[in-house]
């Protein structure tokens, strides 16, 4: 199996939406980044494994995922989202937007952090929101360099350096919600089921019994500790595993059979719901 080229793939606009264009390099493995122009797609709350940076180019957009509901952003804004927060960033409706957004392996960054700042504790990290336009701009040119001819090393120190600044830097926080003490480990029998069974459709009732719950006490607990329904939880872990096979050359069809889903429109329309593109356009 062949191994993707480094570089911009601006993939066709076959489904009206207008076209996005993605950059990953097989030598940088922890770094991928999109570009999206005058986009209308809808995200529904989900999660990533990874650190996301998002930055609104043009429009305006709605944060969702702070506690006391949605925030408005608009151009010039920065939000960054720890891995695992669940969230959702989508234009005012009836309107378009263009933005970038830039993920990070999570162990990578917890790594490079720890070189320059190991004795601090990012346990419960915030979600932070910047209206800063120096870093807009500084973020712009990053995520440019990425996009352009330059050398890998060139794009780690750059990449490098620019988080070791912003770690210190002000803005909007929005701290997760308080869990009650023993939630997790509560739930914990259900996502391992979960997570060793992606492709399995386990009913409400036998995710129940895992968790010695009633179906109710079930969503209300696994809610509060992952922000989710079990079924939704599921549905976003298939489509963080869809994203990591098809990276890595995997057919679409096969990941779709892989996962569980009914049939490819079914693979379709999910994965587009949560990433904003089709799986073809995704895989470029």
């Amino acid at each position: 199996m062949s191994r993707p080229q480094a570089g911009i793939h601006p993939p066709t606009a076959a489904d009206g939406e207008p076209p996005a264009a993605f950059w990953r390099d097989p030598s940088l493995p922890f770094i991928e980044s999109r570009r999206a122009c005058r986009s209308r797609a809808c995200y529904v709350p989900h999660r990533h494994p990874t650190f996301s940076i998002g930055a609104v180019d043009e429009g305006r957009s709605l944060f969702t995922g702070a506690p006391g509901g949605p925030i408005g952003l608009t151009a010039g804004t920065l939000v960054f989202v720890p891995a695992e927060r669940v969230h959702a960033c989508n234009p005012v409706p009836d309107t378009a937007w263009s933005y970038q957004m830039l993920h990070l392996d999570a162990a990578w960054l917890r790594h490079a952090r720890e070189e320059h700042a190991p004795a601090r504790s990012r346990a419960a990290e915030p979600v932070r929101i910047s209206t800063d336009r120096a870093l807009y701009r500084r973020f712009s040119q990053l995520n440019a360099l990425l996009f352009s001819g330059a050398g890998p090393h060139d794009k780690e120190a750059a990449l490098i350096e620019f988080m070791g600044d912003i770690d210190t830097g002000s803005g909007v926080h929005i701290e997760p919600q308080a869990v009650p003490p023993g939630t997790h480990k509560r739930i914990r029998p259900v996502l391992e089921r979960l997570r060793d069974a992606p492709d399995t459709n386990a009913s409400l009732s036998e995710l129940a019994a895992l968790a010695r719950m009633s179906r109710y006490q079930l969503i209300r607990t696994f809610r509060t500790a992952t922000g989710m329904t079990p079924h939704a939880w599921q549905l976003n872990q298939r489509v963080n595993l869809a994203r990591e096979r098809i990276r890595k050359g995997a057919a679409i069809a096969e990941v779709a059979l892989q996962l569980g889903f009914a049939d490819q429109a079914h693979f379709q329309r999910v994965f587009k719901a949560h990433t904003g593109v089709t799986p073809g356009r995704f895989r470029a």
